[in-house]
């Protein structure tokens, strides 16, 4: 087999092993060295070359979200998510992780984190399906934790929900993270959603208005905006998304896609837009349909950096 080249230069490396034994020991006998281990990891500007991201998402199982498309509750295994994760980020053109700390720290005792962004996930109180969605505490990391951990930058969820009061409290809880990162000098991603209870549900609203809505209303969160960043998903009528604000974008992969081929070719437009500076997937590429990891870590990598 043909290794493929670097979008940035050189080759693809052989993905390191996960010994899970390792991670459990050191959790048991040497916990102190868990922060030093991220702290050391060989580090990466936030942005670098022709300044577009390719980042791997890993944060779902912390909200309660286990399945994958028709494939059921295969995130629950997290021998099997940490192995998918490390083939993923040995590939060329991958920048970076964005998970829970457990993850993120599970990453850093088998050495898969030097010269990669790791994006720490924020809230993940807003448990998936529950009665109290929708007030999405910030039980992961906050800023003060994100920069102990010397990690390159933050992410919340935020859905707002025009008919249910506890969204005013995720806009001020918003707001205070967005200012603590800026004063941080820390990249903070907001992924915003406007949102409804349907039914006893929490549903998003993916048409274009609804997502430019929530484009425009989370940029102007916090006191500055100068180091956000917004997580988006791709929707029809593009153009009309990112038209709402100049602060930069990164795409949303979203589930396992049933046409991977149409997927792509929407990233593909998408991309092209004026803000959007790349993707950040997680499911759909480390649990492809096809079961092949690095070849969609592939195509994604090819998408985002051989414009």
């Amino acid at each position: 087999m043909t290794v493929p080249s670097d979008p940035a230069g050189g080759v693809a490396s052989r993905p390191p092993g996960v010994d899970l034994d390792l991670i459990r020991t050191t959790r048991v006998e040497r916990p102190e060295t868990i922060r030093r281990l991220l702290q050391a990891r060989a580090r990466r500007p936030f942005v670098r070359g022709d300044g577009r991201l390719l980042i791997v998402a890993a944060d779902h199982t912390a909200r309660g979200v286990f399945t994958v498309g028709s494939q059921g509750d295969v995130m629950s295994d997290r021998g099997e998510l940490l192995r998918r994760l490390v083939v993923a980020l040995s590939r060329p053109g991958v920048d970076g992780v964005l998970a829970t700390s457990d993850i993120l720290e599970d990453l850093a005792i088998v050495g898969a984190l030097d010269d990669k962004l790791a994006i720490g996930a924020v809230n993940r109180g807003g448990l998936a399906g529950s009665s109290f969605e929708i007030d999405d505490r910030l039980t992961g990391y906050d800023v003060a934790s994100l920069v102990r951990s010397g990690l390159d930058g933050g992410k919340v969820l935020l859905r707002i929900c025009l008919e249910d009061e506890r969204t005013a409290g995720a806009l001020e809880r918003t707001a205070a993270l967005v200012d603590a990162a800026a004063e941080a000098g820390m990249r903070m991603l907001i992924e915003p959603f406007m949102a409804s209870w349907v039914d006893g549900k929490l549903r998003t609203s993916l048409d274009a208005a609804s997502v430019a809505h929530s484009v425009a209303i989370s940029s102007g969160l916090g006191g500055s905006s100068a180091f956000t960043w917004l997580k988006i998903p791709v929707v029809a009528e593009m153009e009309r998304v990112v038209a709402a604000t100049t602060l930069p974008m990164l795409l949303l992969g979203g589930d396992s896609p049933s046409d991977p081929e149409r997927t792509y070719a929407t990233w593909a437009d998408a991309l092209h837009l004026p803000g959007v500076r790349g993707l950040v997937v997680g499911r759909s590429m480390l649990y492809p349909n096809d079961g092949d990891v690095a070849a969609n870590v592939d195509i994604a990598a090819r998408l985002v950096h051989e414009r």
